[in-house]
This record gives structure tokens, C-alpha cells and sequence, in this order.
């Protein structure tokens, strides 16, 4: 029997999902950057040890417009104030990393 937890989630980390990348986050903090057709980690990816501002939106009318609010799918990541801004390609998925994956982290990903 499985039981439910009813308090506070607890947990740290988070993947957003893009079409190319996935976005590894320990709390607001990009902490590793993978490529989604070859699983390797990338080294050098501007949105490293960066914290997420944000989210751009794009409308209907061809308006993009970025707001401090937690990314949505369908909406691109937004990094700024530390160096050049980032927006990423559309999120396409949100969910939690596979325990292996965190166990990676220390090794592949920027701490």
C-alpha cells in the first residue's frame, strides 16, 4: 500500500523539456544542460549555473512577450541578467528527473 503525501513538495530538482535540450533545475538554478538526441551533457551552454527569470509568451497576433512567471508549455525559457539573455526554443514537457539522472548531476552536470 502506497501512501499519499499531503504536505509540501519537498523536492528540488525539475527537467523542462524543450524540442533539442533538456533544462536540469535544482530549485531556480540551471544546474546541467543535455541534448536530448544524444544524451550528452553540454559543458558550455549559456544557460549554465544561470537562474531562470522567466518565460516568454508568444500570441496569436505575433506579440512575444516575457513574463516573471514560471514557464507553461508552449512557452520559451527566458534567462537574463547575468550576461547575454537566453530564450530557449518552446517547452514541450515539465517533470522531475529519473533518480539516475540526479546521481549524474555531481559528474556530468555544473554544481
Amino acid at each position: 500500500m502506497k501512501l499519499e503525501y499531503s504536505g509540501p513538495d519537498r523536492r528540488r530538482h525539475r527537467l523542462l523539456v524543450t524540442r533539442n535540450t533538456e533544462y536540469h533545475f535544482r530549485g531556480e538554478i540551471c544546474i546541467g544542460v543535455r541534448d536530448r538526441r544524444t544524451g550528452k551533457w553540454l559543458a558550455a551552454h549559456l544557460a549554465l549555473n544561470r537562474r531562470l527569470s522567466g518565460s516568454v509568451r508568444f500570441f496569436d497576433n505575433g506579440a512575444v512577450v516575457p513574463v516573471e512567471q514560471a514557464p507553461s508549455i508552449g512557452e520559451a525559457l527566458y534567462f537574463a541578467g547575468e550576461g547575454r539573455e537566453l530564450v530557449t526554443s518552446l517547452l514541450c514537457e515539465i517533470t522531475r528527473p529519473d533518480k539516475s539522472i540526479v546521481d549524474q548531476y555531481s559528474r556530468h552536470a555544473a554544481n
